[in-house]
């Protein structure tokens, strides 16, 4: 049966490395024309099928996907730090009786709960995505990006953001991604609008109701 657009692959129940954590199950990759999301879209990680046997020679990054994560087809996600090209020396080359020297770790890459990375973006190892962020397609992250902001270029910059700054306060102070299942579902009308005070009054209701 060949893929189709329409089809996507929830991370919770398809990856198996163990350098690579899910959050909840929610997030999703559209994988519709690749191989699936740890095969193509995540790169140079230990701990995939053909390294999983392996005890690499340094602590490995690591990828954590936050849930109500949405990738779209094509993403790239680099792991690896610096992949052992070393650009303060003379020669970029890995040589392999200097690899322990020539490998800098980049640090963890994190996808925080509810960004959306836009088809064929690139993420850099060690970036940080915030919390409701939008990655444009075919854009090349290099930094961390702010909680609901919306980058996009080469590099990528900050476009604007999607809620002013008061209102993505007050998100970021609800913890919407923590909450219970049965809460989430609850609110989940209120998600669906942009009426703040709505939501928040909505949130105080549920927690009395369950006082």
């Amino acid at each position: 049966m060949s893929k189709n657009w329409t089809q996507t692959e929830l991370l919770h129940e398809t990856v198996k490395n163990k350098n690579i954590i899910i959050k909840g199950k929610h997030s999703y990759y559209s994988g519709a024309w690749d191989n699936g999301f740890e095969k193509s879209c995540v790169r140079y990680l230990h701990g995939d099928e053909h390294t999983k046997g392996r005890t690499p020679p340094w602590n490995v990054d690591k990828l954590y996907v936050g849930d109500y994560v949405c990738i779209a087809a094509e993403t790239v996600i680099i792991m690896g730090g610096n992949s052992t090209h070393r650009m303060d020396w003379f020669s970029l080359y890995p040589y392999m009786d200097h690899i322990m020297e020539a490998y800098e770790s980049k640090g963890d890459t994190i996808l925080n709960d509810g960004c959306w990375l836009g088809m064929r973006s690139m993420i850099m190892a060690g970036v940080e995505i915030g919390e409701g962020a939008v990655v444009a397609s075919g854009s090349i992250v290099t930094k961390d990006v702010p909680p609901y902001a919306v980058v996009g270029g080469n590099p990528a910059k900050v476009i604007k953001y999607r809620f002013d700054e008061d209102t993505i306060k007050r998100l970021l102070a609800l913890s919407i991604y923590d909450w219970a299942p049965e809460k989430f579902e609850a609110m989940k009308d209120y998600f669906c609008s942009m009426d703040m005070d709505a939501l928040e009054q909505a949130t105080k209701a549920f927690d009395r109701g369950c006082n």
